[in-house]
């Protein structure tokens, strides 16, 4: 018998992204059902919140079908921004579902209500906690695993999910313990404004992709850090590095000087050299570089000595990345 086919990493979030949203889809018929069998506002509120929970999946589900399409005549990027868009959806729905958990917590405050058969509510609110954790687990691994934006923002909502659901279940605990009834829609109340960081958080964090924040500084440092061990073999400087990430791909681009005298097919081979080692110490990463002379090096942009200056000139960093 022939050995299994490697999964892909497309698979392996396509497969993620499509347990979310069975899950989701189980969860709320658990959640609707001990909501109206006893009357728990908290429950109903955690219903909505995985309803909610359930479109984000399905916008997930999508996007990292969609991410994963090769560049076209409409789109020559790619459609890895996909993935961010998803995620900055996921934020907003996340503000969302807050919102309907503050409203329907406050309306009980304010017209009171009893909570009966608690211990069935207890008993499907701590299953769904399991099952939130365990699928949040999962699909927080294989985001790391993909670099995947979209299965990073479900993961965040279902922790989000657990974590409203373990506020409710404390609720229902109190409320079966002490009879005080208004535990119930007080919890879901702190519950709702919990959440409201994480999709702060979320919504963010995209937002920083869409609008092309370079990459982290640590990731910047090691571009920098490749391009100037390239000093012995020809490189005299390079400016306008600039950086951007979409989904889990990286750009970078930048003007590389070369030596006086150095041909145009060194100096291509050591550009595509250089290039292999950026995208060696940066996965996913697209590295374009244009070649200058040495006579284009500015001050403050020298990584050898210029021969013509009779002088041994201090190496220095290139300046920051201009933004864009």
């Amino acid at each position: 018998m022939s050995a299994a086919e490697p999964v892909t990493l497309p698979q392996v979030k396509q497969r993620s992204a499509a347990l979310s949203v069975f899950s989701n889809s189980g969860l709320i018929l658990l959640k609707v059902i001990a909501g109206t069998v006893t009357g728990s506002v908290a429950i109903l509120t955690e219903a909505v919140h995985s309803s909610i929970d359930l479109v984000a999946s399905i916008v997930a589900f999508l996007s990292v079908r969609k991410s994963d399409e090769p560049a076209d005549e409409e789109h020559r990027y790619g459609h890895e921004k996909i993935e961010n868009l998803s995620a900055a959806i996921e934020g907003m729905l996340i503000l969302v579902g807050s919102a309907a958990i503050a409203f329907q917590a406050i309306r009980r405050l304010i017209r009171g209500g009893e909570v009966h058969t608690v211990g069935l509510g207890i008993a499907i609110v701590a299953f769904s906690i399991v099952v939130n954790i365990v699928v949040s687990g999962v699909l927080g691994r294989n985001a790391k695993r993909s670099d995947s934006p979209a299965l990073e923002g479900d993961a965040a909502h279902l922790r989000t999910d657990a974590l409203s659901s373990f506020g409710v279940l404390i609720a229902l605990v109190l409320v079966k313990l002490t009879g005080a009834q208004w535990l119930d829609p007080v919890v879901a109340l702190v519950v709702s404004a919990a959440i409201v960081v994480t999709g702060i958080r979320l919504l963010t964090r995209s937002s920083q992709v869409l609008v092309d924040h370079s990459l982290p500084a640590d990731e910047v440092d090691a571009i920098r850090n490749a391009i100037e061990a390239f000093g012995p073999r020809g490189v005299v400087g390079y400016h306008e590095l600039r950086t951007r990430s979409a989904g889990s791909r990286r750009y970078v681009d930048l003007h590389v000087q070369f030596r006086a005298g150095t041909s145009l097919e060194s100096a291509h081979r050591t550009a595509h050299e250089l290039q292999d080692v950026i995208a060696a110490k940066l996965a996913g990463s697209d590295v374009l570089i244009h070649l200058e002379p040495e006579d284009r090096v500015r001050p403050g942009e020298v990584l050898a000595p210029l021969p013509q200056s009779g002088a041994q000139r201090p190496a220095s960093r290139a300046p920051r990345p201009k933004s864009g």
